[in-house]
């Protein structure tokens, strides 16, 4: 090979821009690895989010925070005016980006909201490509490992953990047969649960009335959704009935 030829293509390209762009690209290419590492339990668990989006995510995350540390290499090396980056704007742009993403796997029927973990382990995930970009490599790697465990482990740590067991209540009487309201509450009462007041709906139509309400307990013995749901449906005009897991 011609020797000016290679003595052009080292000064277009010298070994520190060499070096510069090989270490941008294995940030990246780490950042990929990890996101997808997080974004498999989502996968595992059947959710729309998965293996492609948390990759993508923290990779393009890692990108931004990375390429603006070498300003220097901007616009093939060429000296700019004033060309230089503040890191804490590309974060916090990356942040606000997320957030919107992030609202987006929220969904709300009825009392259940859904998509609130799938929303935080995403904006987790853009986190880590950040902490990728700036080169804190052993703590994007350690909060992989503890989004991911705690993903897998939390929940079943929830169950064991006392709590609040909600369930969300519809029922339709047939016109004229609506108990009154303490009956309905001591019904409630004698299963084990508590009408959530601030939740309870009550509409009318054509003289037939609707309830709508969720009720808790922490009782680990009360009545279940199936057994508490034949019963009511065995009440004298109960016409309809709905009952289903409130998750919030």
């Amino acid at each position: 090979m011609d020797p000016s030829v290679l003595a052009e293509a080292s000064q277009s390209w010298p070994s520190s821009v060499i070096g510069s762009n090989i270490s941008i690209c294995l940030n990246i290419l780490g950042a990929l690895l990890l996101g997808t590492i997080v974004g498999y339990e989502r996968t595992w668990n059947g959710r729309a989010a998965g293996i492609r989006t948390y990759g993508f995510v923290c990779m393009a995350s890692a990108a931004l925070t990375v390429v603006v540390g070498h300003p220097a290499l901007w616009y093939g090396g060429q000296a700019v005016a004033g060309a230089g980056g503040d890191p804490t704007r590309i974060i916090q742009g990356i942040v606000t980006g997320i957030g919107f993403l992030g609202a987006g796997m929220i969904m709300r029927e009825g009392f259940s909201i859904t998509g609130l973990t799938t929303a935080a382990s995403i904006w987790t995930v853009a986190v880590i490509g950040v902490v990728v970009g700036i080169g804190f490599f052993p703590a994007a790697i350690a909060l992989t490992l503890l989004a991911t465990i705690g993903m897998l482990i939390l929940q079943r740590i929830e169950l064991i953990l006392p709590s609040h067991r909600e369930l969300a209540v519809r029922v339709d009487f047939a016109k004229g047969m609506a108990p009154p309201d303490a009956e309905l509450r001591r019904f409630v009462t004698r299963h084990g649960y508590k009408v959530v007041d601030a939740s309870l709906s009550i509409a009318i139509e054509a003289g037939a009335i609707r309830w709508h309400f969720m009720m808790f307990t922490r009782d680990r013995k009360a009545a279940g959704a199936e057994r508490f749901a034949r019963e009511l449906a065995a009440l004298p005009g109960v016409e309809a009935l709905d009952i289903s897991h409130a998750r919030n």
